[in-house]
């Protein structure tokens, strides 16, 4: 019982360590970039737009090199189907206001999202990743980015001013120190994590799948709480909705292939696929309501929440 209590401990504070050190790493990255003349445009394309989701694109690589990727495939789809229902249903609730959001947008970014997920669906069934299936997902990422680009241009601008840049500019070699430092941090609590859930997944009999899809999932998608909450109430609403979705292409793509290109592994498709298809599913329920409706209020997001739990009845019907 105290190993199982001491797994808990390390996973969730491996997980708020993750978090606070993935916003310290980011931060300090831009103030960098923009002190040495790089545009707004290419630090919200580039750092920007996967800021948020270091966490899970760390956890990808320290867990494919312990050999458990099943670890990896659980964070990045349990972090999609989360912040596509979870984070997007409390937006409205949390915020008290009615997110209103183009059409055009929404199917454009919500299609390449469902495309990614059908991509991740095809490799796993195999049950094994190829270098070749990663670079694929990895180029397929470039792809969907000139899609949304052509999308949400003005929206890369503005997303840079979502990251809390007020702290007054030091020098470069403070900012460099604390981004180099922010990383580390994020790499060593990557690895507290990850063996947290071997642990608990041996003293519980649990699959480490199932651990990473369900708490994991959750843990690593605050980071995009956070961001699109402070989008919302500023009224940034395209902005908040285009952080979410493009936050699950890049669990789709960069997230789950990095470590799989490095160190390619084994996953049990037995537990991943019905999640997988079941994340489909919702992926195509929430954005066909939002596209026909072209807003997210309190009764949305209510049923976007209960969407998301309706993925425990898969963890009780069909993965135990």
């Amino acid at each position: 019982m105290n190993d199982i209590g001491l797994a808990i401990f390390m996973l969730i504070g491996g997980i708020a360590a993750i978090i606070y050190c993935a916003n310290v790493a980011v931060k300090n990255s831009l103030i960098l970039a923009s002190a040495l003349g790089i545009s707004n445009l290419v630090i919200g394309i580039s750092l920007v737009s996967i800021g948020t989701d270091i966490p899970e694109i760390v956890n990808s690589i320290i867990s494919c090199a312990l050999g458990h990727g099943d670890i990896d495939v659980g964070d990045s789809v349990g972090s999609d189907l989360a912040q596509l229902t979870l984070v997007f249903g409390l937006l409205p609730i949390l915020c008290g206001t009615i997110i209103k959001i183009g059409r055009k947008e929404m199917l454009i970014i919500g299609g390449c999202e469902i495309l990614s997920l059908i991509l991740i669906f095809t490799v796993v069934e195999k049950g094994y990743f190829t270098r070749l299936d990663a670079i694929f997902m990895i180029c397929s990422f470039i792809v969907y980015l000139m899609v949304i680009y052509n999308v949400t241009k003005s929206d890369l601008l503005e997303k840079v001013d979502m990251m809390d840049l007020t702290e007054k500019f030091r020098s470069k070699k403070y900012h460099l120190t604390l981004a180099v430092l922010g990383f580390i941090g994020v790499a060593i609590s990557s690895y507290v994590i990850i063996t947290s859930i071997i642990s608990l997944s041996s003293a519980l009999g649990v699959h480490e799948y199932i651990i990473a899809f369900f708490i994991l999932g959750i843990g690593t998608s605050l980071p995009e709480l956070a961001v699109d909450v402070n989008a919302v109430k500023k009224k940034q609403y395209d902005l908040a909705i285009g952080d979410i979705i493009g936050s699950c292409i890049v669990d789709s793509t960069i997230s789950i292939a990095i470590g799989q290109l490095l160190f390619p592994q084994k996953v049990t498709p037995e537990l991943a696929l019905p999640t997988i298809l079941y994340t489909i599913c919702i992926s195509i329920v929430v954005i066909t309501i939002v596209g026909i409706r072209e807003k997210v209020d309190k009764k949305t997001g209510a049923l976007f929440i209960g969407l998301y739990f309706g993925s425990y009845v898969i963890l009780f019907t069909v993965l135990i």
